[in-house]
């Protein structure tokens, strides 16, 4: 019977472990070295396996960081009702809010032309990272008129929600009356949050909720890891 080749048996090895949970989507896997001295081959070896592993769609190689497990782009819809929470659950993923800043602070002059706010006007700005299944997806910051709402500050960081905080706020219900999708390139600070290699592909989204008098309670902006998310349009 002919022997299976080594490369072949490693690949089978990583295969099993990523099945198992031990690489998590959106993992690092060890360098090309680590792996090469942990099998005893070399490294053309280990790269054949690698390469196999990417052509079934199970890693794939970031330049200049590695080789990462694939993740499965999640679905999330932007529309007149854009709510993180209800889209990652709705794509069958763990969502989870990671708060990086919240202060309150003088609007700058296009904060306060979006959210129609007079001069000399405060804002409470939260600054976070959107999680889905534990892996980053996206940085985000969100910016509210202060006045209305002294509240706020405190209702984030009790609930990590923007819903829930704008309803203890009065908020009954927003939804969105202006989105701006543009395509970016990672910056130092987004890529280090994001796990993702400086000038990696990213999304931007820049939207304006209003309450049900069609008055602003939200300027945010978002921007999601360009390989972990399909944003679609809906008509909700």
């Amino acid at each position: 019977m002919p022997r299976t080749p080594i490369w072949k048996s490693i690949e089978a090895i990583l295969t099993k472990q990523i099945a198992g949970g031990e690489y998590a989507p959106g993992d690092q896997l060890p360098t090309e070295a680590a792996l090469a001295a942990r099998f005893g081959v070399n490294r053309h070896t280990v790269r054949r396996a690698l390469g196999q592993m990417a052509e079934a769609g199970l890693v794939h190689a970031r330049r200049g960081a590695g080789v990462f497990v694939a993740t499965r782009p999640t679905d999330y819809p932007i529309g007149s009702r854009v709510r993180f929470h209800q889209n990652v659950l709705a794509a069958g993923r763990t969502p989870a809010k990671e708060i990086l800043s919240l202060e309150t602070r003088a609007a700058g002059g296009k904060e306060r032309k979006l959210l129609k706010l007079e001069p000399d006007m405060q804002v409470h700005v939260l600054e976070g990272l959107s999680l889905a299944d534990g892996a980053p997806m996206a940085v985000f910051r969100s910016v509210f008129p202060a006045a209305p709402f002294p509240n706020l500050p405190a209702y984030l960081r009790e609930t990590r929600s923007v819903t829930a905080a704008l309803a203890l706020s009065g908020v009954e219900d927003y939804t969105r009356a202006s989105t701006r999708l543009t395509a970016k390139l990672a910056g130092p600070m987004q890529a280090l949050h994001l796990r993702i290699p400086q000038g990696a592909p990213i999304l931007r989204s820049v939207g304006v909720n209003v309450d049900l008098d069609g008055i602003p309670v939200e300027l945010g902006h978002t921007w999601f890891a360009g390989d972990r998310v399909t944003l679609t349009l809906s008509e909700d």
